[in-house]
């Protein structure tokens, strides 16, 4: 299945030169849904996971459903003031503007293998920023699964060689 077909391209969204590849019509596709999540579960299988970790708020799309298939555990990693308990931060740069990135502090022991499910790899903020909370808990990244990769951006220079990407489509 060419996932690109399900990809719809917004420009200057959310600012002006920016080039927005949009998800929803994949969302919107259950077929379409489903194939996408089949992949990062086969990538998963072969890391022995312990933990699924997803970005607010397509790392929640994407990620809930590959670690119920998993029958593993889903960490959140939300933006201030959206978890109810004792949190680490981490601030980070964006493509266009800077964010802040928490994480329950109980939320992963050590040495847990941990996989990374966002919608987007692009600058590699968002990724950078997640790993550095999860490492600094103990946990151990064995992977990283991304719908898409904007490759000019270079953001896979922000992961560590020695940890596996996935991405299904790249532009």
């Amino acid at each position: 299945m060419n996932l690109k077909n399900y990809i719809a391209t917004v420009k200057d969204f959310p600012v002006d030169g920016i080039l927005f590849r949009d998800i929803t019509p994949l969302m919107n596709d259950g077929e379409a849904f489903k194939y996408a999540c089949e992949k990062i579960i086969e990538f998963a299988k072969s890391k022995d996971v312990d933990i699924v970790v997803g970005p607010e708020s397509r790392g929640f799309i994407f990620g809930c459903p590959i670690s119920y298939a998993l029958e593993v555990g889903f960490v959140p990693i939300r933006k201030p003031n959206k978890l109810p308990r004792e949190t680490i931060e981490i601030k980070y740069a964006l493509e266009y503007g800077s964010n802040t990135l928490c994480m329950h502090k109980d939320a992963i022991k050590k040495g847990q293998r941990i996989l990374i499910v966002d919608d987007l790899l692009a600058t590699g903020g968002t990724v950078e920023a997640t790993i550095k909370l999860v490492e600094s808990l103990g946990g151990i990244v064995v992977g990283c699964a991304f719908l898409i990769e904007l490759e000019e951006l270079k953001g896979r220079s922000k992961i560590d060689e020695g940890v596996d990407v996935l991405t299904l489509m790249k532009y």
